[in-house]
């Protein structure tokens, strides 16, 4: 069984709720210093961030979102791609006063972390893509690995079951063995319940599956102009340090491997994590203009 944290990171963060257009969002917000977003991956929650918060919460304005139809906030009424996500997110830092902020995205949150740098350039600072989805996303492969996920992912039953499975090495090495963690028996006690919380809240997570395997991240790489920093588990079986070579060669970016960890790495090592985001420039405002008049996203359908 893994040690305790010493603290459950979005209990020093302040809950709130917002409409945001179309949908009701729940997200934490806290700190002081420079914006910072952290946003979590597909079938995930912010609690998911717990470890990485404790050590950035001294250093970063926070925001930290449930996404659409994950744990606390409602689904969107509609989404045939990943833009109406990000566009949620940038109203969400609007709101929050966050006209620049760093983003800082894991698994399917780096690849909407793209999408924000994309269609909202002047809101995003610079970006660190943690174990980032896309590459391979739209892929057959993908497609037949995330609809056996789906089957197979932590599920409600999972969130309801999360103490027992913490202290259970026998179910933490079902639930996260292999394409999770690359020891699920290391992880801290607050981590696996991080990744275990709001699951049996959650109310949509396919929209954004099907989001996932319909976007392509590599036609608009190009269009990507803030700093970007790579950050991976060495031993990531779920999207491999191959994706990761890609997106640092079309990027130009500068990669950092973790050692002895898989695709949950923010809960496996969220010390060296955060180490290597506040090693990143994220709160870098470049000397161009900025101007607020920067809602130029894509249009939604209907």
């Amino acid at each position: 069984m893994g040690a305790r944290d010493d603290c459950n990171g979005l209990a020093l963060l302040e809950e709130r709720t917002a409409q945001i257009k179309d949908v009701h969002l729940r997200y934490y917000v806290g700190g002081e210093g420079r914006p910072l977003i952290l946003v979590h991956g597909l079938g995930g929650s912010a609690a998911n961030w717990g470890g990485v918060v404790t050590r950035l919460v001294g250093r970063y304005r926070l925001l930290v979102p449930d996404l659409p139809g994950h744990a606390g906030s409602a689904p969107l009424a509609a989404a045939a791609s990943l833009d109406p996500f990000s566009d949620r997110l940038d109203r969400l830092a609007d709101l929050e006063g966050m006209e620049r902020a760093g983003v800082v995205g894991h698994s399917l949150g780096g690849l909407l972390g793209l999408r924000l740098a994309v269609n909202f350039p002047q809101r995003v600072s610079a970006l660190v893509l943690t174990a980032s989805a896309g590459i391979r996303s739209s892929t057959r492969e993908a497609e037949r690995y995330l609809n056996l996920a789906a089957i197979l992912r932590p599920t409600r039953r999972y969130g309801r079951h999360r103490v027992w499975i913490s202290r259970s090495p026998v179910a933490r090495m079902l639930v996260f063995g292999y394409f999770g963690a690359s020891d699920p028996l290391a992880m801290t006690d607050n981590a696996v319940d991080g990744f275990l919380s709001g699951l049996d809240l959650h109310t949509d997570t396919a929209t954004a599956r099907r989001a996932l395997l319909q976007d392509d991240p590599r036609l608009d790489l190009e269009r990507v102009d803030c700093p970007v920093f790579l950050l991976w588990g060495a031993r990531d079986n779920q999207i491999t340090v191959e994706d990761a070579f890609e997106y640092a060669r079309r990027l130009r970016a500068p990669l950092r491997l973790i050692a002895d960890c898989g695709h949950l790495l923010i809960g496996e090592r969220p010390d060296a994590c955060a180490e290597a985001i506040e090693d990143f420039p994220t709160g870098v405002v470049h000397e161009r203009e900025s101007p607020r008049s920067h809602r130029e996203g894509p249009p939604e359908p209907g």
